[in-house]
């Protein structure tokens, strides 16, 4: 019921907040759309903190970003005029397309002291959506649909699963949701796709006879439907069709070794719009 096992790599991003790359990975590049995978502290950020933990304005193509937190507050600022934070179970899902920039701060931290932890993905866009007009909406509430059953607790992030649908406009076949789960429980995993991944962002799991810890992606065959909580855990299920190769260059992605190119060219000789309401470092 597992085709690959997957660890995530930690890595500090710089003042101490450190992340745990698990997509792209060397022998397995993507699972359906999704093209990067970014598992975000846990980490104590302290009132005051350094501006240096902020990820500063910075450009994409190709791709949609999608923000989710189970703690903590993050500010995002865009090229667009979007200024919308994302906090827990909420979700900033940016579209690229054809090249946008952004910012991530911890405007909240610096003021408050705060306690950040969450995952960032990146969904490539299909053939013949690559270059689309980049776009932004906040997602919240109705829109990402819960429920509580049996001991699991559901999310739905993106896409459809469970009988239910996520208000973020997708452009490819996917899903996307996130499990608490408590000791014992067991969850269904979405089927129906052809790739699908389920990580252990805490906790331990039981799948297939074999026990997998916090921080493991589980690449899973048409075969894994139930995962059973050993312990209390935080799961995320993700799966969709795949929609061919795509190269990453820096934070660009496109099917074209060309296009990454020009975007990194346009980037350097300035020809990307910083954010409006973030425009003086980058």
């Amino acid at each position: 019921m597992i085709d690959m096992i997957i660890p995530q790599r930690r890595h500090d991003l710089g003042g101490g907040f450190s992340v745990g790359r698990v997509l792209p990975f060397a022998k397995r590049r993507m699972i359906g759309p999704f093209v990067f995978f970014d598992h975000m502290g846990p980490v104590d950020l302290p009132a005051g903190i350094d501006r240096s933990v902020d990820v500063r304005p910075h450009p994409h193509i190709g791709l949609s970003t999608v923000s989710y937190l189970f703690s903590g507050q993050i500010m995002h600022r865009d090229s667009l005029g979007y200024a919308q934070a994302v906090k827990p179970h909420e979700v900033n899902w940016m579209t690229a397309g054809s090249g946008i920039t952004h910012s991530e701060r911890f405007d909240h931290a610096r003021q408050h002291g705060d306690r950040v932890h969450g995952i960032q993905a990146w969904v490539a866009l299909p053939d013949g959506q690559e270059e689309i007009a980049p776009s932004f909406s906040h997602h919240a509430g109705h829109e990402l649909p819960q429920w509580d059953e049996a001991g699991v607790t559901g999310h739905l992030i993106a896409g459809s699963a469970y009988g239910l649908s996520a208000g973020a406009k997708t452009l490819s076949p996917l899903f996307y949701a996130h499990l608490e789960l408590a000791p014992g429980a067991v969850a269904e995993i979405p089927g129906g796709h052809r790739e699908r991944g389920l990580y252990v962002a805490t906790g331990t799991v039981e799948l297939d006879g074999a026990r997998y810890g916090a921080g493991t992606m589980l690449v899973l065959d048409a075969a894994a439907s139930r995962v059973r909580a050993a312990e209390q855990a935080t799961v995320m299920v993700l799966g969709g069709e795949p929609i061919g190769e795509r190269f990453i260059y820096w934070n660009f992605v496109s099917s074209s070794r060309e296009r990454l190119a020009q975007a990194a060219a346009d980037w350097k000789a300035g020809r990307m719009k910083l954010p409006d309401a973030d425009d003086a470092e980058f």
